[in-house]
């Protein structure tokens, strides 16, 4: 009996060693033998990769104890598996998301540290990070400023006495001028991000409060108002006067930035996003951002859309929350910001940045006009973001405004139920 506690009990030892033995094996990613953390920083935007990996060597050279793995996906794959990978801590100790839906989908997951007490959020502009903040706390930072809006070739301008109108009538104008002159008013990547892109500023003074698609998404309003069906009817104007390009709902986001960077197209119904990419393809192009004015002028409430994207996070499954704080500690300061808006062609939500470059100067212009936050992006619903988008992709390819709505509308209304 004795014989068989001792063995019993040598039995239960060997587990418990065996068990602390693999369990540092199973840490082995996350702590190296020197001593040394490692954190996981995930994102979508593999554009920025070289110029995030400078700033990460910089970090890691201040802080020798702290290695930095960068980890990107296209941003069609962050929207759909990110928070898979976030879930279990092990991928994304420091995480990007987009506002909107993907955040409010986190957030409900609880993913998100607590930042509120974090001295590094005096160096944001209070009005520009407050997207990121829910219940009287901040919950990420977004790090990108973006004027979702389109872009438009000045010199094209220039040359037939154009200027930025301010109504819906000016915009037809100017449209059909483009048109007469052998140019195509408007290069729209239907195919794919067009619609989201271009409805921002097509609904921002057709909607009648801020807050309309949160009505909506509670049943408190409808994409059969007439705020949804006057924007669709817009679209079906631009359509049918063949402001778009052939088989615009056929083009994607390259092939409609190749008709502008190229001169074909004076328009581009993208955003700020784009300059800096358009100017490294034609060094020779001059840039501008415009809105139309969907009302007459002195009904019109904004002059243009903005969004703070790439929202900054401290995973709350991380092993390593100190080391991730540290991290995005250093991501928030003036000069490490700075560094990444003009090697990437961004601007940043952050105050005191010094901006080197004509692109980022041509959005920094728009901070003192009159703005909106992205539309799409208060509809926090991706199903129902889906089916405000595919509503005017619809009307593009011949459906009435007022079903295409109704079509929607009824995506929505499940939803709801």
């Amino acid at each position: 009996m004795k014989n068989m506690k001792m063995k019993s009990s040598l039995v239960l030892a060997l587990t418990l060693l065996l068990t602390v033995f693999l369990s540092a094996c199973g840490n082995s990613s996350d702590s190296s033998a020197d001593g040394k953390v490692t954190i996981s920083f995930l994102h979508w935007r593999g554009e920025d990769t070289q110029a995030f990996q400078k700033i990460i060597d910089q970090f890691e050279t201040k802080n020798p104890n702290i290695k930095v793995d960068m980890q990107t996906l296209t941003s069609d794959q962050y929207q759909s598996t990110a928070q898979a990978k976030l879930t279990d801590g092990s991928v994304g100790d420091v995480f990007a998301s987009f506002p909107g839906a993907q955040y409010a989908a986190l957030s409900k997951a609880g993913l998100y540290t607590d930042l509120t007490n974090e001295s590094f959020l005096k160096n944001y502009n209070a009005d520009l990070i407050d997207v990121g903040a829910k219940d009287g706390k901040q919950w990420a930072v977004p790090y990108q400023l973006v004027y979702n809006q389109p872009i438009y070739n000045t010199e094209i301008f220039k040359k037939y006495n154009l200027t930025p109108p301010t109504d819906w009538d000016g915009f037809l104008k100017l449209c059909a001028t483009l048109k007469q002159n052998g140019i195509i008013p408007i290069a729209f990547a239907g195919a794919d991000i067009g619609p989201g892109q271009f409805m921002n500023t097509m609904v921002m003074n057709n909607e009648p409060s801020e807050d309309i698609f949160t009505k909506v998404e509670a049943g408190q309003a409808k994409l059969t108002d007439e705020f949804w069906v006057k924007t669709l009817t817009q679209f079906k104007e631009l359509n049918d006067n063949g402001y778009f390009q052939e088989n615009s709902l056929g083009t994607k986001d390259a092939a409609a930035g190749a008709l502008f960077i190229q001169g074909k197209a004076a328009m581009l119904a993208s955003g700020s996003y784009q300059l800096a990419q358009n100017a490294k393809q034609n060094p020779e192009l001059k840039q501008a951002l415009l809105a139309p004015i969907t009302v007459s002028a002195d009904q019109a409430k904004y002059e243009g859309v903005h969004t703070s994207t790439f929202m900054l996070g401290v995973n709350s499954r991380s092993k390593h929350p100190t080391e991730a704080k540290k991290f995005l500690e250093f991501l928030s300061q003036p000069d490490v910001a700075s560094q990444y808006a003009n090697e990437t062609g961004q601007n940043v939500t952050l105050k005191d940045i010094k901006y080197d470059s004509p692109e980022l100067n041509i959005a920094g212009d728009w901070a003192d006009k009159k703005t909106l936050f992205q539309p799409r992006f208060t509809i926090l619903n991706s199903e129902n973001q889906k089916a405000v988008t595919n509503s005017i992709q619809a009307v593009l390819g011949g459906a009435a405004p007022e079903q295409a709505a109704q079509d929607a509308q009824a995506i929505i209304d499940q939803q709801i139920k």
